[in-house]
């Protein structure tokens, strides 16, 4: 896969702002006022949805967001705010149409299935006063940003005069504007970067119905001659992404199991966004969008994908070298609580490491059977050298490195500089800080901050320093 590690693009979305609201709960038994289904509320939480779930999207990848759009004055209004201010994106461009209200689309799920959705909303137009707000907002910022996404949940945030108005704008400034359309008529989306319709939308909008490769060809040549298009991609479902540059390219699907479709075109906007917003090209920028696309099809309701799930879900198809498992401070600061979101018991030991051993080995794997993650702080070449004196290490801290990450038991490697790895422990918070059986009865640098502190004797007379004399020695 691309390399978009410690990648932060600028992005700006543009669209239909809303909620979905979640009621999750179980059926046992059937009503007997109508042939329905009586479901038990356990739960119920509110998501950013539409334009939102964009943001969410770009966010969990690491991008910097800003978004405009209209909201009413209602209650909804005021949780798409909050659930914005949550996840630190600012709400400065987002206008106030006293008429309007925001969309809310609730959903009852009973045992993992989606039973009925009701929604409450605004739909019409926004005013032209809005407009030209957005309008006023967008050149004063559009060079700020490395793409432009526009979210058309038709719902009158992005009427065509608008949409129109910020292409050119986009257009002029070389930026490129990416649009997940609406609707039948794709004309208020011409000369637009790409757009990312899936095929039920592009046969609509080309009134060829899209059964085979001929009329995939057909429909996708049509899109981007009629919307003149630099790009012009059609999504498949379980098929994939097609894509038109200077010739057809079925990129197939990644996805292992599917069990809800929702908020799938806003994970691939996003992750095309994100990926071209970082300079890559639009092959790559695909590839990605589809394993991205895949991992939120396995989940329930509007999901996101992580850049360290979509690295650990390609692994699944294209094994990957265990320098993957090499992490800096940023990228183990967000994996730790990915995985614990994901309830994982994190266990952290440190060491030097430098000539591995039968002892390591060990140590390491009677770590490992404490929790289900093993991190690894390695002290670096500079570090090493601060505590056994100038002639240590032996080894360079990246072959120390890819050495311990290719071990069974070792998950994530992060080579730290500092005299000790406090800093290091104070980022990842594990729940299991190991030492070795020398250290009882000593001051231990972090357990302070793991839930709990274990110690683990090593093998007698298995050491690097031995290893050194008995390898002097033998000169």
């Amino acid at each position: 896969m691309i390399d978009l590690k410690n990648k932060r693009p600028n992005i700006l979305v543009i669209g239909d702002l809303m909620i979905d609201h979640y009621l999750w709960g179980s059926c046992e038994k059937i009503s007997p006022e109508a042939p329905v289904q009586i479901v038990n509320i356990n739960s119920e939480n509110i998501l950013l949805g539409g334009a939102g779930n964009v943001i969410n999207n770009l966010k969990k990848l690491g991008a910097k967001v800003d978004v405009i759009s209209v909201l009413g004055e209602c209650e909804i209004s005021q949780d798409i705010r909050q659930l914005l201010n949550s996840i630190d994106v600012d709400t400065q461009y987002l206008i106030t149409q006293k008429d309007r209200l925001a969309s809310k689309k609730s959903r009852i799920v009973a045992s993992q299935q989606q039973v009925v959705r009701f929604d409450r909303e605004s739909k019409e137009a926004i005013s032209k006063i809005s407009e030209n707000k957005i309008l006023d907002f967008f050149n004063k910022i559009v060079t700020n940003y490395e793409c432009i996404l526009l979210s058309d949940y038709g719902k009158g945030v992005l009427t065509k005069k608008l949409t129109q108005s910020l292409i050119k704008i986009a257009n002029n400034h070389n930026k490129k504007i990416l649009v997940d359309p609406k609707g039948e008529d794709f004309s208020k989306y011409k000369n637009a970067f790409l757009l990312t319709p899936n095929k039920k939308e592009a046969s609509a909008a080309t009134q060829i119905k899209i059964t085979n490769k001929k009329t995939l060809k057909q429909a996708i040549t049509e899109l981007k001659s009629n919307c003149n298009l630099a790009v012009s991609l059609i999504t498949l479902s379980e098929d994939g992404i097609a894509l038109l540059d200077e010739k057809l390219i079925i990129h197939p699907t990644v996805a292992i199991e599917v069990f809800d479709v929702t908020g799938a075109g806003d994970t691939i906007l996003a992750s095309l966004g994100f990926a071209l917003g970082c300079n890559y090209s639009i092959n790559d920028a695909v590839k990605f969008a589809n394993l991205a696309a895949g991992i939120v099809v396995g989940k329930v309701g509007s999901a996101t994908a992580s850049l360290n799930e979509i690295i650990e879900y390609e692994a699944n198809f294209h094994p990957a070298s265990n320098e993957s498992q090499i992490k800096n401070l940023d990228e183990i600061t967000i994996l730790s609580n990915e995985l614990k979101d994901k309830n994982k018991k994190i266990i952290f030991t440190n060491g030097c490491f430098d000539i591995l051993h039968a002892g390591h080995v060990k140590y390491l794997e009677e770590s490992k059977n404490l929790g289900d993650i093993l991190i690894i702080g390695l002290n670096s070449n500079h570090s090493v050298s601060l505590l056994k004196g100038d002639q240590r290490p032996i080894n360079d801290e990246m072959d120390r490195a890819i050495i311990l990450s290719s071990l069974k038991s070792v998950d994530y490697v992060v080579i730290f500089d500092e005299d000790t790895p406090y800093n290091l422990i104070k980022a990842i918070k594990p729940h299991i800080l190991v030492k070795g059986g020398d250290y009882k009865g000593k001051r231990v640098v972090g357990d302070d901050i793991a839930n709990e502190l274990k110690y683990i004797n090593f093998i007698k007379n298995k050491s690097t320093t031995k290893l050194i004399e008995k390898i002097k020695q033998s000169n």
